[in-house]
């Protein structure tokens, strides 16, 4: 049988596996949705520093 402490940190790591998993999500929606705007930014800012 499983004690109650193993049990414990097995939900532990599930919870920080579920937020990890629900971080992702939205960090891939943000990056789809303003991709485009992003790398204009960026392209900014390379073509001010001049390189």
């Amino acid at each position: 049988m499983y004690s109650r402490q193993s049990r414990q940190k097995g939900q532990g790591m599930v919870e920080y596996a579920l937020i990890l998993v629900l971080v992702s999500i939205v960090v891939i929606v943000i990056l789809l949705t303003m991709g485009n705007q992003i790398q204009n930014v960026f392209s900014n800012v390379v073509a001010a520093l001049g390189a």
